[in-house]
């Protein structure tokens, strides 16, 4: 087979899997599943093969994702119910004071999503934006913005939130060099997303939360703040998981360059920064001091972690089917050969990577379709490249940044945004899309600016 029918195979199965999600409305699950079938006969596997390398890619990728992803929602439930997203944003604007609230709340976002879903953390701050605009009388951007860019980010950019885990998962990056990257280069893409463009926005367009019915003034009430969780427990439970992979990544580069001899202590951190027991005993430890401690029911538990896996198992489904494409593109050998007829391309992979993601995102919506689609697509290429883990973690953030590019009219996010925030469809364009846009921008040049300072 020519590179060029190579190129064409690949290209073609995004067309079809376009076609499918926006022309059909086929759920991107099944779509992505057509379109693996589609590159098996096209590139001439047998039919049986092809049923084996969906079953393969399916339970490869789930045997890790489905954990994460189930143990990170149920982590994120514990924390929503027992109100520790807004016992941190509040102490967080407190504690920064009024002038300074678009970098508390762009902090707030930061960490509020790292367990909790992105449409999610937003909707229950919602209250604290309505209250700071109603209390200032300025923009409601000038808060919005800073608490959209830090959900965005985190939610993109650092596990256990979906995306990145999948990502990671589909071309083999360790989580924690994402984490790590995810922090160092997320920060100063929310800070300027955020606090930065929310100042500049706010003074273009003036928009006002809904009237005042009945609801109180979240930063006031003292009676809802003695019943919250504190902000040091809330900031303890979402870095004990960070901590404790990092701390298990650290322990492997060390062992690997002979700087840690083996032992039963190093195996020890290992073991507990595995994601696995990592958020393992997050979860239990959310259990039991959000849940158990503060008079929750054991049954009321059970409904709340039964209720996070919800909305995690379509992500799960996706992520899977992402997994079945790649595996495909493996077994057909098209991988293989693309990225040999690319080694002496001058593209980088972070480049491609990004533009790949960035396609499938403006055009259908999804930024975890986008996400799975470019992995995919890009996992039989950087298998064939040898990069570092460093450099593919980087090429996990690239994913993550081209798939929040020119979120329009086929997002939802975009709707949730501007009916929360009381702005029209052209508002919501210049406020959202512009910031999520410098998110994609932004963390692509900081991912090529890393990528050449690393070795």
């Amino acid at each position: 087979m020519s590179a060029t029918y190579l190129v064409f195979v690949v290209l073609s199965s995004v067309a079809l899997l376009l076609l499918l999600v926006l022309r059909f409305k086929i759920s991107a699950f099944i779509s992505l599943l057509i379109a693996s079938i589609y590159v098996g006969i096209l590139s001439g596997m047998p039919l049986n093969t092809i049923m084996t390398s969906i079953q393969s890619g399916m339970g490869g990728t789930l045997g890790f994702v489905a954990t994460v992803v189930g143990l990170g929602a149920i982590f994120g439930q514990m924390l929503e119910s027992s109100g520790g997203a807004v016992s941190l944003a509040q102490t967080l604007v407190k504690r920064f004071g009024i002038r300074n609230a678009p970098l508390a709340l762009m902090l707030a976002g930061f960490l509020v999503a790292i367990p909790v879903f992105f449409d999610v953390g937003f909707i229950i701050l919602v209250p604290i934006l309505y209250a700071l605009a109603r209390k200032t009388g300025k923009s409601l951007l000038l808060y919005a913005i800073p608490l959209l860019a830090g959900l965005a980010v985190t939610h993109s950019f650092i596990p256990p939130t979906p995306g990145p885990v999948a990502v990671a998962d589909i071309i083999g990056a360790p989580l924690g060099w994402v984490i790590l990257y995810g922090f160092i280069l997320g920060l100063p893409v929310a800070i300027v997303a955020g606090p930065v463009w929310g100042s500049i926005i706010s003074k273009k367009i003036v928009v006002f939360p809904p009237p005042d019915e009945g609801l109180e003034d979240v930063l006031q009430n003292e009676t809802t703040g003695k019943n919250l969780p504190s902000f040091r427990l809330i900031a303890l439970l979402i870095g004990i998981p960070l901590i404790l992979i990092l701390i298990s990544t650290l322990t492997t580069v060390l062992l690997n360059e002979s700087q840690l001899t083996a032992s039963l202590f190093t195996d020890l951190l290992i073991f507990l920064g595995h994601p696995f027991s990592a958020l393992i005993i997050a979860t239990l430890l959310a259990k039991w001091l959000l849940c158990i401690r503060r008079g929750m029911g054991k049954s009321k538990i059970l409904e709340l972690s039964t209720k996070a896996l919800g909305p995690a198992g379509i992500i799960i489904l996706i992520t899977g089917a992402g997994g079945v494409f790649k595996q495909v593109l493996i077994d057909s050998g098209i991988g293989k050969m693309l990225a040999e007829s690319m080694a002496g391309s001058a593209l980088p992979p972070i480049l491609l990577a990004w533009m790949l993601a960035a396609v499938v995102r403006v055009t259908q919506g999804s930024a975890t379709v986008a996400m799975i689609t470019a992995a995919g697509m890009m996992a039989p290429l950087l298998n064939e490249m040898a990069l570092s883990d460093q450099h593919l973690a980087l090429v996990v953030l690239a994913i993550a940044s081209g798939a929040t590019l020119l979120s329009h009219v086929n997002d939802s996010g975009f709707w949730l945004v501007g009916k929360y925030l009381q702005m029209n469809e052209k508002q919501t364009l210049q406020s959202w899309t512009v910031m999520e846009s410098i998110i994609a921008v932004g963390g692509l040049l900081l991912t090529l600016a890393a990528s050449l300072m690393i070795p």
